[in-house]
């Protein structure tokens, strides 16, 4: 039953009514006349009170008060003005609304405080990771200017140390130029088919000094005599497939095992890229894929790299429909795993 302003106002004048009437009646020599007239005015002027304060002071009001929020956020609001004339009791929605419509706000003002956090962050760390290469190049120039270029074997170590510096810079700045691009959907991902297998084996050859330093074992577990063909963007997964086995070099130990594994379920493949190296702690392996974010901040540095790498590898994989995992044991190695599907 819907309690509308009319009938609210014919309810409360009809009981109006009974009550005048009723009264009424107790007084000696009333007639029936006297009492339907009573009971007609007292109804007609109760009703028109009641129905003119409750639809034009009040719904009108509630009304009001959607068309507002309506105006602040239509697409948020719509979905809860619509059903209004379902209500019972307005007053009731009007609360219920409201309330919804705050809790929405502080989830916003709550996620705008995250991403200021997130830009404050991100500004520092941007920030520290170019000032280092500048920095460093910067130093060795000025050095040369001050007379240090007049030697020569100074000289050539100085600039061989700036270039260095700029190249390291230079990747800094694709890669964020990159992570960008894909973010912002300006790149697009050219699906083809193409032998992954193949690409492994020519991501070894082409890592094949680095692992030597290392005295790594680059192994593939579960080749196939075909190859595996999938559909996928080749150069993407090329630079998701090099970062990950160049990442497991690394950091590992010398003598280390580096192992890509293929394993086939229905038509999609798991490619699994293994090491027996240092680990990830627990606590850092949820935040592995943000970026600049290192597990060791001195060791990695050492390293070399823009602290990018697997941001972008997590961003280029869900361009793909899939995204990858971690498991990883300190001390014990680390394991990153994705699925490409299969060519038909």
């Amino acid at each position: 039953m819907l309690f509308l302003p009319r009938m609210i106002a014919f309810l409360l004048a009809g009981l109006i009514a009974v009550i005048t009437t009723a009264f009424l009646s107790l007084i000696d020599g009333t007639t029936s006349w006297a009492l339907f007239v009573t009971a007609s005015l007292s109804f007609s002027s109760a009703f028109i009170l009641v129905y003119i304060t409750l639809e034009f002071l009040i719904f009108k009001e509630i009304n009001n008060i959607y068309t507002e929020i309506n105006k602040i956020n239509d697409s948020d609001i719509q979905n809860l003005t619509d059903d209004l004339q379902n209500y019972a009791n307005p007053f009731r929605k009007v609360n219920k609304d409201i309330i919804e419509y705050a809790n929405r706000k502080q989830r916003e003002v709550n996620d705008l405080k995250n991403m200021e956090v997130f830009r404050r962050e991100f500004i520092a760390d941007i920030s520290h990771e170019l000032k280092t290469p500048l920095f460093a190049a910067q130093g060795f120039v000025l050095t040369l200017l001050d007379g240090a270029v007049d030697d020569r074997k100074v000289r050539y170590k100085f600039l061989r140390k700036a270039a260095k510096s700029l190249q390291g810079l230079s990747i800094l700045v694709n890669d964020l130029v990159t992570l960008s691009q894909i973010e912002n959907g300006d790149i697009v991902m050219h699906f083809d088919t193409f032998d992954v297998q193949q690409s492994v084996t020519d991501i070894f050859d082409m890592l094949e000094d680095k692992a030597a330093k290392k005295y790594a074992t680059l192994k593939i577990i579960n080749e196939q005599e075909d190859g595996i063909y999938v559909h996928a963007d080749y150069n993407r997964i090329m630079q998701v497939l090099t970062n990950l086995i160049l990442n497991a070099i690394k950091y590992s130990n010398e003598n280390c095992m580096v192992e890509v594994k293929f394993e086939f379920e229905k038509n999609q493949v798991q490619i699994s890229v293994s090491d027996n190296g240092i680990g990830i702690p627990e606590e850092d392996l949820k935040r592995i894929f943000e970026r600049f974010y290192r597990v060791e901040k001195s060791r990695s540095k050492k390293q070399g790299g823009s602290g990018l790498g697997l941001s972008i590898v997590k961003h280029i994989l869900e361009k793909h429909n899939t995204e990858i995992t971690v498991v990883s044991e300190v001390n014990k190695g680390t394991t990153f795993s994705f699925k490409l599907v299969l060519k038909d």
